[in-house]
């Protein structure tokens, strides 16, 4: 784990040198014959979006246009809540809704330190500092320990729930209503997810998702969506992802620029007409491989809870000898990644916050023991059989 840290951090400052290290990650997994990466299957009818965007062309509105308003109608819908906000990503979503409560600097956010940097980048740029809680075996935030993090600073509670499965909804909006703290979900990874049978977004202030192009539902770039039932809330959100712009003329406050470009409504529209097939695709995925996976001693396989409907953005497992595993499987082909190796409390930018090795014990061992496997829709069950193989293989 040191070792890994070392080295993680010496890519970070290789990095500062303004290198673009997506292409070279792009080149290095392409070569994989079973891969996370299947933009180009999905995309395979790139011509009929040419046809729907050429419309946008001739009409001209690139700019919160037509297919935008289309988009955040159909979106609430799948949510459960009367609103839905289109905006420039996952990331913006999370910070516009902390400031739209109110985030700024001195307040305190609590939230997990198991979670993409994102999570943490909207708290930190929202002006607040992130005030961890560890999380329980299923990878999400353990709601019993949320209590003793609120202090007279706490200003939001940020839950992730991780890959698409549910945090435990009922405790954590007891504990915020107690408490009269808001509830900012990170549901980014979460879209036809539910909590017992109530789709996740639609308990907090509001709910956040994105659609970058590897999330279950993907654009051509950046997106992301907020949702709310709070029809002030969604105002005060829909004017501030607009520069404050009241109409052409009028600003009504100063705000940011954070608006879904139309052509990637578009796509996105297109898209939510498979989003239940996506979905389903994924979940029978993930439940083979729990299958054949929980006969392997050395691996753990998350309990997976009747009450929440998880879709699998990410299929995650623990395992033993991880990296040795990892190595092996990406030798035979496999693209098998880790999501995440390292905890946000210890990443390079969290040093200013005081937190140590040891201070969130159960998110350090889930960093330090999971792997990822690919069940996107284009998988089949001969490569998932495959990837099974091989890890027999390795263990002996």
């Amino acid at each position: 784990m040191e070792l890994q840290l070392a080295l993680l951090a010496d890519r970070g400052r290789a990095r500062v040198t303004g290198s673009n290290f997506l292409v070279r990650q792009y080149e290095e997994t392409s070569r994989l014959a079973i891969n996370h990466n299947y933009l180009a299957e999905q995309f395979g009818d790139y011509e009929e979006i040419f046809r729907k965007i050429a419309v946008l062309v001739e009409q001209g509105d690139y700019t919160l246009g037509r297919a935008v308003d289309d988009f955040e109608a159909r979106y609430a819908e799948i949510a459960g809540t009367r609103f839905a906000l289109g905006v420039g990503s996952g990331t913006d979503a999370l910070f516009l809704s902390l400031k739209a409560l109110g985030v700024g600097p001195g307040d305190e956010v609590i939230t997990t330190p198991y979670t993409f940097f994102a999570t943490i980048g909207a708290i930190v740029t929202a002006g607040a500092k992130p005030v961890f809680v560890d999380v329980k075996d299923d990878y999400n935030i353990d709601p019993t320990r949320i209590a003793d993090a609120i202090t007279e600073m706490t200003k939001a509670i940020m839950p992730v729930h991780w890959s698409g499965h549910a945090c435990d909804m009922d405790e954590i909006m007891a504990v915020a209503d107690q408490h009269g703290v808001p509830v900012v979900e990170d549901a980014c990874h979460g879209i036809k997810a539910t909590y017992k049978g109530r789709p996740l977004g639609s308990f907090g202030a509001t709910g956040c998702f994105s659609m970058h192009p590897l999330k279950n539902l993907n654009v051509w770039g950046d997106g992301g969506v907020i949702v709310t039932d709070d029809e002030a809330l969604y105002t005060q959100l829909s004017l501030m992802r607009n520069h404050g712009l009241i109409n052409r003329n009028e600003c009504s406050l100063f705000g940011y620029n954070s608006r879904l470009d139309t052509i990637q409504a578009i796509v996105a529209n297109h898209m939510l007409d498979s989003i239940d097939s996506i979905t389903a695709s994924r979940q029978k995925n993930s439940l083979y491989f729990d299958e054949r996976l929980a006969a392997i001693s050395q691996i753990t396989v998350p309990d997976r809870d009747p009450e929440k409907q998880h879709v699998f953005h990410i299929y995650v497992v623990r395992v033993e000898q991880r990296d040795e595993l990892q190595a092996f499987l990406i030798g035979s082909g496999v693209d098998a990644k880790i999501h995440y190796p390292i905890p946000m409390h210890l990443q390079p930018a969290a040093r200013e916050f005081g937190y140590s090795k040891g201070d969130f014990p159960s998110a350090e061992a889930i960093c330090a023991s999971v792997i990822s496997f690919p069940v996107h829709e284009f998988i089949t069950q001969a490569q998932q059989d495959f990837v099974v193989d091989k890890i027999n293989e390795f263990y002996g």
